[in-house]
């Protein structure tokens, strides 16, 4: 069925921009995953289902799922739409937002426009997807999917030493359900690409068809800590030195190999200007959508860390942190996607996300793609994380097309 109707403006930014200044203090937006502004977020979230006539279901991992169905559709499948609203520190107002706000609005436009589907159509809100409190990243989505038991996920503690189950107690949003319990037909996210190809190529909508597999692991390397003064260079046992060669070797292989490396955290040990680091921790974090060639790169590291420890006469031990294979998405979806696109007279690419998303996870269990719109100059996890009002309305649309026809409406 085609339909020729818009997602009310005024309602949608509305809520996108009232979300984004929920657990703001001093123009800060910073809304951990099950914190008391991710609480505020939630209940607002909630407050706008509950509008729309939705039914609020929640999980005991806190994923909340606002439930559009009738007397004909009942027992079906439902078409899921949604994303995340727990963010980084110091973040934009866009990343997950967007897609739980879109979703709501996608209903909220159908249902009073009178339309009646033949599968329920489901608005999910996933927790802690950011990982930024909790480890890992993703986790709503991933204890859903079945891939993370939910007491194991419950039990985790946080960097603040709190303890996940607990906290979702106290801001009352562990809820009854099973992770699970809604076994979804099919998953569609809406999502601004925090990348730059988009808006580099002036084009507003990506259908994304793959995202990168993910390696993280944290690197320890033990030397000896020496006289910065005294110490020949010859003789030394310099950590310090063998990470920075790690970290120069990781990002050669990447730029030889299409694939993107990222070290972000990193440590020394005594950590003074005049002594030599005695220990040297950092992360690694790699990413390709070929698991064969992420496979090879993990290799080639690991082999490069054994010739470090010999060359430079120090210790290495590694810790894996995550790892996530690529995900190809479904082809019907991604059609469906380009498709709606052409419709509205929007020019559309196809894509890789080089990000995770609930959408990887929600990938195990049943047919999932993604829609991208532009970040402006790729930018994300940051303040000036920007999609222009005429982009964020054409994704909108376009995810209301694709779910129109993934529900079957009549």
């Amino acid at each position: 069925m085609s339909i020729k109707l818009s997602i009310n403006e005024e309602r949608f930014l509305s809520h996108l921009k009232k979300l984004g200044q929920t657990g703001r203090e001093a123009d800060k937006l910073t809304r951990l995953a099950v914190s008391d502004a991710d609480k505020a977020g939630r209940d607002a979230v909630v407050a706008w289902m509950k509008e729309a006539g939705l039914e609020v279901k929640i999980d005991r991992i806190g994923n909340i799922f606002g439930i559009w169905s009738n007397h004909e559709n009942e027992g079906q499948a439902p078409v899921m739409t949604g994303s995340h609203i727990d963010t980084v520190i110091n973040a934009g107002i866009y990343d997950g937002c967007y897609g739980v706000v879109a979703g709501i609005e996608v209903i909220n436009t159908l249902r009073s426009n009178g339309f009646v589907s033949s599968r329920p159509i489901a608005v999910g809100v996933f927790t802690n997807e950011e990982g930024v409190r909790y480890a890992p990243d993703m986790m709503g989505s991933l204890v859903y999917a079945g891939d993370l038991s939910s007491d194991e996920a419950l039990a985790t503690v946080g960097t603040d030493g709190t303890v996940l189950g607990e906290e979702l107690k106290r801001i009352g949003y562990y809820g009854p359900e099973e992770p699970g319990f809604l076994k979804p037909h099919s998953f569609i996210e809406l999502h601004i690409e925090q990348g730059p190809i988009l808006d580099s190529m002036k084009m507003p909508i990506g259908a994304v068809e793959n995202l990168q597999g993910i390696s993280w692991q944290r690197i320890t390397i033990e030397g000896v800590a020496n006289h910065a003064g005294t110490t020949p260079m010859a003789m030394r046992k310099d950590a310090g030195h063998a990470a920075a060669k790690v970290i120069s070797f990781v990002c050669d292989m990447a730029n030889s190999s299409n694939s993107v490396a990222t070290v972000g955290c990193i440590a020394f040990e005594p950590n003074a200007i005049n002594v030599i680091p005695s220990k040297a921790t950092f992360t690694v974090d790699l990413r390709n959508p070929n698991e064969e060639i992420l496979k090879k790169e993990e290799a080639a590291l690991a082999d490069y860390l054994k010739e470090i420890e010999i060359s430079k006469n120090v210790n290495i031990s590694t810790e894996r942190l995550v790892r996530f294979e690529p995900v190809i998405f479904d082809e019907n979806i991604v059609r469906l996607v380009e498709d709606a696109a052409r419709q509205h007279n929007l020019q559309c690419r196809r894509m890789t996300s080089g990000a995770g998303q609930d959408a990887q996870m929600m990938a195990r269990i049943c047919p999932t793609a993604m829609i991208f719109v532009p970040s402006v100059n790729g930018i994300s996890h940051n303040p000036k994380e920007f999609t222009p009002v005429p982009d964020l309305v054409a994704g909108a649309n376009v995810l209301m097309d694709v779910i129109v026809k993934l529900a079957e409406f009549k």
